[in-house]
């Protein structure tokens, strides 16, 4: 991204009934290249457009049609496909800040494991458009998709645990961290047990930023660095892109690290329980019963539903504080995938003003998600006959729904907590969303943060 608009080569953005205006527009060779090519600004397809000496000068590029569901990252389709100039957006764009932060986004590439691609196309900051403010958001979004897409080899609870340790020096927080046996000294007996089969030791890591007499913000994210299964271990293609399954934990640390830079003023807590749940004679079992920190008794139904387990003793650790506002993001249930698919993560909370304003500011920032039920009738799925709850529910069916009711008996004293159930991956590419590792319900997070607790 650049302020230097000089020599910018133009990418206009068009849909089908806008194209006869613009094509007048076009010098008539240009017109005659692109009906030459068959251009009719269908939505998704581009056409380059020469100057008389045959140098590129403009860029095509077909939008949906005006109205409430043409994707507001749609004009950063052909960000990373550009050569690389500086480009300036024109034509039909909805909303500059979002067009430029999708055109940012469109350009992540996840090169750890291979060679750098040569430099990218730039775009010219939009007028109007806060460029430290897109960046900032940019970048924390960038860091989760680079913590989601590093396999498990790499990115264990030690890693997770590094990652928020450079947050920490970055943002000037402090971190404190209870790994291994410590945790159940600490009363946090759950999330050991769902990492205790792993050589790689369990851990609770504990961010705190921000005036102890500020609002009190927490979010929790679920770490767990890579999921087996456990003893009912997941078959092979269901295990494939379980390094995606402290997507939760990415994003939590996304949204903290975009309030901290922004400095909103709040007593910022990060929460971040990090496990891999893996399979040795330490295991926990299908039918054990564990304590929590909370005091319930939990029989656990099945080992691969292990994220609400850990997440259990960190909410409830979070809501001893009761803090203004309290989130969970979690790569918890497929039944969220089946209800709503990839891209639309399902949030539960209680708080009628919290949901309708995550639902509308999910939309202004193009996060979106849904708001699901915590239909208190279905709680009677998690009933056990020996304990004082089962964490799964019985008979397969409502699983995010019982996922959430089961979270919910761990925060009591918080007014307002959202869960959201994200999946963290996006199976294909679309604009502003490369094929990976994505953060969701960060950005809205932010946002909702920074209306909440405005800065200044």
């Amino acid at each position: 991204m650049t302020s230097a608009a000089a020599a910018a080569i133009p990418v206009h953005a068009v849909s089908a009934p806008g194209w006869p205006d613009l094509q007048e527009r076009l010098t008539s060779e240009q017109g005659s290249f692109a009906l030459a090519q068959g251009f009719t600004a269908r939505a998704g397809q581009h056409c380059f457009l020469p100057d008389a000496q045959g140098r590129l000068a403009a860029v095509l590029l077909g939008l949906d049609r005006p109205g409430r569901n043409r994707d507001p990252f749609a004009p950063a389709r052909l960000a990373a496909q550009l050569p690389a100039r500086d480009y300036a957006l024109a034509g039909e764009i909805d909303d500059p800040d979002l067009a430029t932060l999708g055109w940012l986004l469109q350009g992540y590439r996840f090169d750890r494991y291979r060679k750098p691609v040569p430099a990218k196309a730039r775009l010219v900051l939009p007028a109007g458009v806060d460029g430290a403010e897109i960046s900032l958001i940019a970048e924390s979004a960038m860091l989760a998709r680079d913590l989601v897409n590093t396999p498990a080899n790499d990115m264990g609870p030690d890693e997770i645990e590094a990652a928020i340790q450079v947050l920490a020096a970055e943002c000037g927080a402090s971190v404190t961290s209870i790994a291994g046996d410590e945790l159940i000294a600490e009363n946090l007996p759950m999330i050991h047990a769902v990492g205790r089969a792993s050589p790689r030791a369990p851990r609770l890591i504990d961010l705190v930023w921000g005036d102890p007499a500020h609002p009190k913000v927490t979010l929790v994210g679920k770490g767990v660095a890579f999921d087996t299964g456990g003893l009912d271990i997941k078959p092979a293609a269901a295990m494939l892109l379980m390094k995606k399954d402290m997507g939760g934990a990415a994003a939590a640390i996304a949204a903290a690290r975009m309030i901290m830079l922004a400095k909103l003023p709040v007593r910022l807590r990060l929460l971040v329980p990090a496990v891999e749940n893996a399979i040795s004679g330490a295991a926990f079992r299908p039918g054990d019963i564990l304590p929590s920190r909370k005091g319930l008794t939990v029989e656990i139904g099945n080992t691969d539903a292990e994220g609400r387990l850990i997440l259990a003793d960190a909410l409830a650790l979070a809501d001893e504080e009761a803090p203004e506002l309290l989130i969970d993001f979690a790569t918890l249930t497929g039944a969220a995938r089946t209800a709503l698919g990839p891209e639309l993560p399902p949030f539960y909370t209680h708080d009628e003003g919290l949901a309708a304003e995550i639902a509308r500011i999910g939309l202004a920032v193009n996060d979106p998600v849904w708001r699901l039920p915590l239909w208190a009738p279905y709680d009677r799925m998690l009933d056990s006959k020996i304990a004082d709850v089962n964490h799964v529910s019985s008979g397969g069916m409502a699983g995010s729904i019982t996922a959430a009711l089961f979270l919910n008996r761990f925060v009591e004293r918080t007014q307002s907590y959202a869960h959201f159930d994200i999946y963290g991956w996006n199976p294909t590419t679309k604009p502003g969303r490369p094929e990976g590792g994505e953060c969701q319900a960060a950005r809205l997070s932010y946002a909702l943060a920074k209306q909440l607790y405005p800065a200044g």
